[in-house]
């Protein structure tokens, strides 16, 4: 497989930084392939015989790294080293920070040339700190990773202790733009509670969560929740950010007296129960999941599509957490019938006015960030309210034209990311119909091209051996992302031939074969577009199969 243009730039900054100093700290959001690029990071770093450990605090993360490392650098070999397995004899291990930690486990730990800790904002734990300091003792030379997507920790404890810099900062916005997370749709209300929240006691991690149950935890609240769910996002996948276990069991109990189903999950659940409550939810036979600080980190299910803060957050890094479960797009294969375009994120808190952006400055050191967040004036109320805000959380002004009079001014800046996507791509992507309704690319082993029916586009993906699938549903940009994506994964750097010479040439007589009579006329056609025209020919029947199923009425808009 090979890198998207951003993944490379990622990782070319994390190797230079770590060539000149012994550490380096690369931040990167959901959607933006981290554990993906690491695995590169790493790759180069041990060739020529170099030892390495990636650290995980969790046994499925550990697996996960290990079988993405494996399709980055299948030709390096791995071991693991957990509770149940300790195994160093892999070129790369990777290994479950908890076990890894004990002292018997240290002192059997190898000499390393590389550490690489994922999820790096657990880096200044005692546990880690024993393992960082193991490996620099028995190798002063050695190079220390660190990836994580929120560096800035809720207990203000700076990472500087282990990483004096930063090579690269993917940022959420660079995401959105190129159709690798949809965008939110923040909604802030005032259900005139705002004063109240905003002298809420704050202790050493967060606003003090029991006064904020004491202000939130009532019915005539959890009623204009519900009212506002059903008017800006019924039926979509939702999850629900609560203060308190109390508070989070009531507003649940209310989704479910509306005759909207609702699951409980929190930290005191049974594991069974709480897996039968997700496989619910995942199912589609719970609409909405309620929680206590269980589903901030580390829970994806793609499908989610609203976001509802109903406690605020003093760091900003919590915020992007809770609002990031809902941003991933969607794998029509995964889940099929579901079509996502947006994140409708409704919060009844103060997040959205305290901390303006969904993006965050780095600080090493762990100090407050200085300064306050971007704002922008309501124009009927000439209040100063976030940047982001869809809607006057004072006077409730929409500040979002109807989508038919805005449509000019969004397909306009749409466009412009579509069209830098496309100069991004390592591949040659061709209008196969001239109209703009098809784009194809191809490689030598795999093709992926996006088709436009029923008002939306369809992502689908070939190759060799395999029948076509599809590989999303949605706006433009998002599914031209995950056609390149398809291509990066089946291609090698060698096949991503943009720009080679011979692309421009003449098409070949057996090619001219395979085409239509009108094709011999058109003395503009190259030998690339010529071998786009026969993927799509040769392949016309199942992409129309995939894309017109996919556009049937059953299926459910997210």
């Amino acid at each position: 497989m090979r890198l998207r243009p951003r993944q490379k730039l990622f990782v070319e900054r994390s190797l230079a930084a770590l060539s000149t100093r012994g550490n380096t700290l690369g931040i990167a959001p959901t959607g933006s392939g981290k554990t993906i690029m690491l695995s590169a990071v790493a790759g180069e770093m041990v060739e020529g015989g170099a030892k390495a450990c990636v650290l995980a605090h969790r046994d499925e993360l550990t697996a996960q790294n290990r079988e993405k490392f494996g399709r980055v650098n299948p030709s390096i070999s791995t071991s693991v080293v957990n509770a149940a397995t300790k195994d160093w004899s892999g070129q790369v291990t990777f290994a479950m920070a908890p076990t890894l930690s004990r002292s018997a486990n240290l002192e059997a730990m190898p000499k390393l040339d590389l550490l690489v800790i994922d999820e790096a904002h657990h880096a200044i734990a005692d546990s880690y700190r024993r393992i960082v300091d193991r490996v620099r003792d028995a190798n002063p030379e050695a190079r220390v990773l660190g990836v994580t997507a929120t560096p800035n920790r809720g207990d203000r404890k700076g990472l500087r202790e282990v990483f004096d810099n930063v090579a690269d900062q993917v940022r959420l916005g660079e995401l959105i733009a190129s159709g690798h997370l949809v965008p939110p749709r923040t909604f802030v209300i005032d259900v005139g509670v705002r004063a109240q929240l905003q002298k809420v006691r704050k202790t050493a991690l967060d606003f003090d969560m029991g006064e904020v149950a004491g202000i939130m935890d009532c019915a005539p609240v959890t009623d204009e929740v519900i009212r506002h769910w059903r008017d800006k996002a019924a039926g979509r996948p939702t999850i629900v950010f609560c203060s308190t276990v109390a508070h989070a069991a009531h507003v649940a109990e209310a989704f479910n007296a509306a005759g909207i189903p609702a699951g409980l999950i929190h930290g005191d659940l049974a594991a069974d129960e709480r897996r039968n409550i997700l496989a619910a939810h995942a199912s589609g036979e719970i609409a909405v999941l309620v929680n206590v600080s269980v589903l901030t980190e580390g829970f994806d299910h793609p499908p989610t599509s609203c976001v509802i803060l109903l406690r605020p957050s003093s760091c900003k890094s919590t915020m992007i957490q809770m609002v990031g479960r809902g941003l991933r797009t969607v794998d029509p294969e995964e889940h099929p019938g579901i079509v996502k375009t947006d994140c409708v994120v409704l919060d009844f808190g103060t997040s959205s006015l305290m901390h303006g952006t969904l993006e965050q400055d780095v600080d090493l050191d762990g100090r407050e960030v200085s300064g306050t967040a971007p704002t922008k004036t309501c124009p009927e109320c000439e209040a100063e309210i976030p940047l982001g805000a869809r809607e006057c959380p004072l006077c409730g002004a929409l500040l979002v034209e109807p989508k038919d009079e805005a449509g000019t001014e969004a397909l306009e800046s749409f466009v412009m990311t579509e069209i830098d996507l496309l100069k991004r791509s390592r591949f040659q992507w061709v209008d196969l119909l001239g109209d703009e309704a098809a784009l194809m690319a191809t490689g030598f082993t795999a093709w992926g091209g996006i088709f436009w029916l029923g008002g939306l586009w369809h992502a689908v993906g070939g190759r060799r051996g395999a029948q076509p699938r599809l590989l999303g549903i949605g706006e433009r940009a998002v599914c031209l992302a995950q056609a390149d994506d398809w291509l990066n994964a089946h291609e090698s750097d060698e096949s991503a031939f943009k720009t080679r010479g011979w692309l421009r040439q003449a098409p070949t007589e057996k090619q001219l074969q395979y085409l239509p009579p009108s094709a011999r006329q058109d003395y503009g056609l190259t030998r690339y577009h010529a071998s786009a025209l026969i993927s799509f020919r040769f392949n016309k029947r199942a992409i129309r199969q995939l894309v017109q199923a996919a556009a049937t009425p059953e299926r459910r808009a997210a």
